[in-house]
């Protein structure tokens, strides 16, 4: 960051306002991991009608605090699913105006689809994203589900953590019989509804609501028609298997316990559900699965299950499908996996992570993906906070260039930072696919991933760098007309004076981490490429150097000696020993050119 010239006129000289926007913005999203968020996910009766699917989620959207993220509709299942999030009470405000306009929209006597259902609003979980406990979710469930019973006269199931009796808090069990065997079902003892009258909704049928973990809902394609080859390939691989027979797995005598209860052959996959379906619009079959715990299954394991289960039955996997979201770490994943196959470094970026996952799951066989709709993190960022790191190279330089203070020599020593640690990660991920060093394979690729982190990490510093100013200059803008209102304004300065002091600290210390990477790349790496390890050594000494004056001359300003005095103490160790490693590596470079 620049020396800054505190002076009326001045402050307001750049454009102030985008800053100001930008702030404010920022301030209001601030910190997600503070905030009660939870995911609800309907799915709704209804998937070749945009017009009824768009009223519905309509009045998802009117609902101030929620956030609609996903509306992914399904034409030969005739289903849409909905992914919103927000605050608790926001959400079942939301979940009850949807299941509501559903029961006005759609009529189930009507209804014909691939997928199982019993209601306009067939399914309708909660589930906790930050902030809230799973027993708190719960209640959450409980409370929509009563409203609905109560106000739409919809009988409701409740299902997972928010059902207490175990016999029924499963939803395929729930769900058996579907809108049609319901009529009979509902008036026995076992299945009166938890909430509403035991009489089944004719138009509006009946719906679960529930609390659950996250679930990636997940399709396989294959290359057949066959619903009996697609089903036999999913039991399989789903936790609950098939039912055991004597002799001929399809027609044999089903094989009884001691206490007569059937006795099944369990799948290959833990946490996951699966069946077999057509789907008329695309012309194929697919396994149709809900991975319930994507820790314990994850979507590259469940891919690699089908394609073995398929290819014993002469079937190809041609492709997949993720319906709803996902998150970024079950993507990331799946590109890392799929990279160690092919014996390359998974220390790349983490872009080039998630284009390897979908290229090798075909995630854009049936349409495209864009991981910035698909992926949940993704959609809920704040993007406001990355305004420098998305601009290309062009822009970033131009706008640096501009009559505005920022971003100032504080983004620039971030920016160059990152690209000394880039350079670093280069030279680790070529050493990983060096012919002949295959047994070093897996060193090369930790420092890469390694190398990503602190890039990452820098890069995130080049707007927070520019974010600190803009605070800076808001404090300084603060009236001052009576002596209270000075000595809030001094306060805010103090304040601002501090992080922006922090943040350059912070940039130094993430900078001079990323020398024993560049050292290790040096002595161990790709001798063809030992210079641009030299270059990011050059380059992290600058960040480092920067970093450095921007502390200096931020702390200058500070009335909190006490704490003036330590992080200027602070940088000059960071910068003795940044600056005697830096050298020290230098030199080598030197000796090798010359």
């Amino acid at each position: 960051m620049a020396k800054i010239y505190f002076k009326a006129d001045y402050i307001f000289y750049f454009n102030f306002c985008s800053y100001l926007i930008f702030l404010l913005v920022s301030l209001l999203t601030y910190n997600n991991k503070k905030m009660r968020l939870i995911e609800c996910v309907p799915n709704f009766s209804e998937g070749n009608d945009m017009q009824i699917i768009k009223q519905i989620t309509d009045v998802i959207e009117s609902v101030q605090g929620v956030m609609l993220l996903d509306v992914d509709a399904g034409k030969g299942t005739n289903r849409t699913v909905v992914t919103f999030v927000g605050g608790p009470e926001a959400v079942i405000e939301a979940a009850f105006l949807a299941i509501s306009k559903a029961a006005e929209l759609i009529d189930m006597r009507k209804h014909k689809g691939e997928h199982s259902r019993m209601g306009a609003t067939d399914v309708c979980p909660l589930i906790p994203i930050s902030g809230i406990s799973m027993e708190e979710t719960v209640l959450f469930a409980q409370k929509l589900g009563k409203r609905v019973g109560e106000t739409l006269a919809i009988p409701v199931y409740l299902y997972e953590y928010a059902q207490p009796d175990q016999e029924r808090n499963n939803l395929s069990v729930i769900r058996a019989g579907e809108y049609e065997g319901f009529f009979d079902k509902i008036k026995l003892p076992d299945w009166r509804p938890d909430y509403g009258t035991a009489v089944f909704n004719v138009k509006a049928g009946g719906t679960v609501i529930g609390a659950r973990d996250f679930l990636i809902a997940y399709n396989i394609n294959l290359n057949s028609k066959s619903v009996r080859l697609a089903n036999s390939i999913a039991f399989d691989v789903r936790e609950a298997g098939r039912v055991k027979r004597e002799g001929n797995p399809v027609t044999g005598k089903v094989v009884k316990d001691s206490e007569g209860n059937d006795v099944r052959v369990p799948g290959t996959l833990k946490s996951c559900k699966a069946i077999g379906w057509y789907i008329e619009e695309y012309g194929i079959a697919q396994i149709s699965m809900n991975l319930t715990n994507y820790k314990v299954t994850s979507v590259h394991n469940a891919f690699e299950e089908v394609c073995k289960s398929a290819d014993s039955r002469g079937i190809r996997i041609t492709g997949s499908e993720l319906v709803g979201l996902i998150p970024l770490q079950a993507m990331i994943d799946a590109g890392k996996y799929f990279l160690q196959k092919q014996k390359r470094s998974t220390g790349v970026s983490e872009q080039e992570l998630i284009q390897m996952a979908i290229t090798s799951l075909g995630l854009d066989q049936l349409s495209k993906f864009d991981p910035e709709q698909k992926i949940i993190e993704y959609k809920l960022r704040n993007t406001t906070k990355e305004r420098l790191i998305k601009m290309d190279l062009l822009a970033f330089a131009n706008e640096t260039a501009s009559e505005s203070p920022a971003p100032g020599g504080g983004s620039i020593s971030a920016y160059v930072g990152s690209l000394g640690v880039a350079l670093g990660t280069m030279v680790a991920n070529l050493s990983a696919g060096k012919k002949g060093w295959e047994d070093q394979l897996a060193f090369f690729s930790d420092m890469a991933a390694s190398g990503q982190l602190i890039k990452d990490a820098l890069l995130k510093a080049v707007d927070e760098d520019t974010a600190a100013f803009t605070e800076i200059m808001m404090a300084f803008a603060l009236s001052k007309n009576n002596e209270q209102e000075k000595a809030n304004r001094i306060a805010a300065i103090e304040i601002a004076t501090k992080y922006a002091c922090e943040i350059p600290l912070k940039v130094m210390r993430i900078a001079n981490s990323s020398l024993p990477l560049l050292r290790a790349m040096i002595e161990k790496g790709n001798q063809n490429s030992v210079t641009d390890a030299g270059v990011g050594v050059l380059c992290v000494k600058a960040a480092v150097k920067g970093a450095y004056f921007n502390v200096m001359v931020n702390a200058k300003g500070l009335k909190d000696k006490v704490f003036a005095d330590k992080i200027i103490a602070d940088s000059k160790i960071l910068l003795a020993h940044n600056e005697q490693e830096a050298d020290a590596l230098i030199e080598v470079i030197e000796k090798a050119v010359a």
